[in-house]
């Protein structure tokens, strides 16, 4: 009987001690850091991951995750400046807390800092953000800076309230606004596609008429530049004709020019021997030898005198000759004229 009761004992000993130490060891994963808690107090030594001891019913802990973690704030409430109340739906906050900073901002926010520093700066900032805004910049103008302007702000405030803790982005999806108001946006949008599309139209149109343009520019633009290269070419043409022109008149009036010269050198050459040989010893013996040789004498009673010239020697030519081939039957008296007619030549 004490046996059993001995052996109870040292089972339920057993027992609270596998229980007490299942209550003291605690794991901590990575990427996060364990806060412990002694009776509500904050421990200052706070724990990386793996298996830790700590005492059992007295110490408490909370892991804090030092890596990136989105935090989801849903259907926020938001105030157009015209009165109009929208909702969005999803708001994502992408943050990471440094781990130098866990101690101080589980001291002043507690564990669950997220909630007052994210959750409710979110609310805040983005009604601050709707009321200076109308429905239509805040729905459509607008909305695609709304996630950049949040970030700016939790940023800014953080910095202050909360050094360590980093907003890394922010993601809002599409507000929901009220039926009536949606379908009024949708037909405008329909419109407004009209209206880009007949924009667009008018642009291609504008393209193709602005080619058409071009394409006709080119064209004169060739046409003139070919009018130019033959209007160039035949002034080259005609240059060229002047200048064989001027070459072969110069060639020819180089020729005349020799040729003169070659004329008047000989005429100077001979005018200068003529002159040198012409001497009045020598133009006597030249008129005498001309005499000898082209003249005719008459004598007789009918003729008074001797006519000597160069015409009257070529007429007396002429007639002897012609006097030469009369027949000899020619009458005696004609014979009888002249009896003591004498002809005399010399060469």
């Amino acid at each position: 009987m004490a046996m059993a009761q001995a052996g109870a004992a040292a089972a339920a000993a057993t027992g609270l001690l596998v229980f007490l130490l299942y209550s003291a060891i605690h794991r901590v994963e990575e990427g996060h850091l364990a806060v412990y808690y002694r009776g509500g107090a904050l421990l200052t030594s706070p724990s990386g991951p793996g298996y830790h001891i700590m005492l059992p019913f007295i110490t408490t802990f909370k892991s804090v995750q030092t890596t990136l973690q989105t935090d989801e704030v849903k259907n926020v409430p938001c105030g157009t400046s015209g009165g109009v109340m929208i909702y969005i739906d999803r708001i994502e906050v992408v943050n990471k807390l440094a781990p130098y900073a866990v101690y101080d901002i589980v001291r002043n926010y507690t564990a669950d800092y997220d909630k007052t520093l994210i959750f409710n700066k979110i609310h805040h900032e983005l009604n601050q953000f709707c009321s200076a805004h109308t429905l239509q910049e805040v729905y459509i103008e607008l909305f695609d800076q709304i996630d950049e302007n949040l970030k700016l702000a939790l940023q800014k405030d953080l910095n202050v309230m909360a050094p360590g803790l980093t907003i890394q982005a922010v993601r809002v999806t599409k507000p929901k606004i009220p039926e009536a108001i949606r379908r009024n946006f949708e037909l405008m949008e329909a419109e407004k596609t009209k209206l880009l599309i007949a924009a667009q139209r008018q642009k291609v149109v504008e393209k193709e008429a602005e080619t058409d343009r071009k394409k006709a520019l080119i064209e004169a633009e060739k046409a003139a530049q070919v009018a130019r290269i033959h209007y160039q070419q035949k002034i080259m043409e005609k240059e060229t004709e002047k200048r064989i022109s001027e070459i072969e008149d110069a060639a020819f009036l180089a020729r005349e020019k020799a040729k003169a010269d070659a004329e008047y050198y000989t005429a100077r050459k001979l005018a200068d021997s003529n002159k040198l040989k012409l001497t009045p010893e020598y133009l006597e013996l030249m008129k005498y030898q001309a005499i000898a040789a082209n003249s005719k004498l008459y004598f007789g009673d009918r003729i008074p005198g001797v006519f000597l010239d160069s015409c009257a020697f070529q007429q007396a030519n002429l007639r002897t000759a012609h006097e030469t081939s009369l027949p000899a039957q020619e009458s005696p008296e004609t014979s009888a004229e002249n009896p003591l007619r004498g002809e005399e030549s010399t060469g």
